[in-house]
């Protein structure tokens, strides 16, 4: 009876997996088979001209805009509370009421972030529609998620690495940065993975942000439009459900790259530190 047991929860994990695998290649192989035909070198290298057919070098360009100002902001200051939270702070209350505000800015919906950011980034502080004001609006929506994973990975360092440091007398911002911060790396870096695709993702915080503007942004002040926004006003008001695939297989190819970018650097900066 117990060997039976174990093989239907084998047998039910293994069609978990499938199924999930089989999901993934379902959405990317539609989109990338609706869209494929639509891409070529002029239509990545020229800027966009709508009804002309353009392209959406533009779009590119400020979507890494502002996956780069989104991580550079949340990435610090994520990382540094959630080492507060985790290694400085004294268990009780306060602790407990940042994680369950946290757990609450989780779970908000990006839209409500998109109407906080145009009124205080874009109105009161007198930013205007920019690429800078969505990328803070944004930084906003993945804090919570890079303060969570980076905690659950400074959780997973053996307590004995801590004492081990220690009793060599290293100072705990030895410890935390010498020892701690290396053998968490690789949760980090899954938060930021997963931020990364967060932030090329959103759309509704950007559109209220960023503005709607199809042209090459000149620097982080100007309004933009990102390749999610592109493929969500394609699909709105044109129906053009290939164009809109097109973009997506483009977005794609950008999660790819920077999510391999991203192990690289830190697959790097471990090594150093060792």
């Amino acid at each position: 009876m117990r060997r039976l047991k174990e093989n239907v929860l084998k047998a039910l994990i293994l069609l978990s997996a499938i199924f999930t695998i089989s999901v993934l290649v379902v959405i990317v192989g539609f989109i990338i088979i609706k869209g494929i035909s639509g891409i070529n070198f002029k239509y990545l290298t020229s800027d966009y001209s709508a009804g002309e057919g353009g392209g959406i070098l533009s779009m590119i360009i400020t979507t890494l805009y502002t996956v780069f100002l989104s991580i550079l902001v949340a990435t610090p200051v994520g990382v540094l509370a959630a080492i507060y939270l985790q290694e400085y702070a004294k268990k009780g209350k306060f602790v407990n009421s940042v994680r369950f505000a946290t757990e609450s800015l989780a779970g908000i919906p990006s839209i409500v972030y998109g109407l906080f950011g145009g009124i205080f980034f874009v109105i009161t502080l007198k930013m205007g529609y920019s690429i800078l004001a969505g990328s803070l609006t944004v930084s906003i929506i993945i804090l919570p998620l890079i303060i969570r994973t980076t905690e659950e990975s400074l959780k997973t360092v053996p307590i004995g690495y801590r004492e081990a440091s220690l009793a060599m007398g290293a100072t705990k911002f030895q410890t935390i940065c010498k020892v701690i911060i290396p053998s968490a790396a690789p949760g980090i870096l899954s938060g930021i993975i997963l931020s990364i695709g967060r932030i090329v993702g959103e759309s509704a915080a950007i559109l209220l942000t960023a503005g709607t503007v199809a042209k090459m942004p000149t620097g982080i002040f100007d309004s933009a439009r990102t390749l999610t926004v592109q493929s969500y006003l394609l699909a709105k008001e044109t129906g053009n459900i290939q164009a809109a695939a097109s973009v997506g297989v483009v977005l794609i190819v950008i999660v790819l790259c920077l999510n391999a970018l991203a192990k690289f650097i830190v697959k790097k900066f471990s090594k150093e530190i060792y």
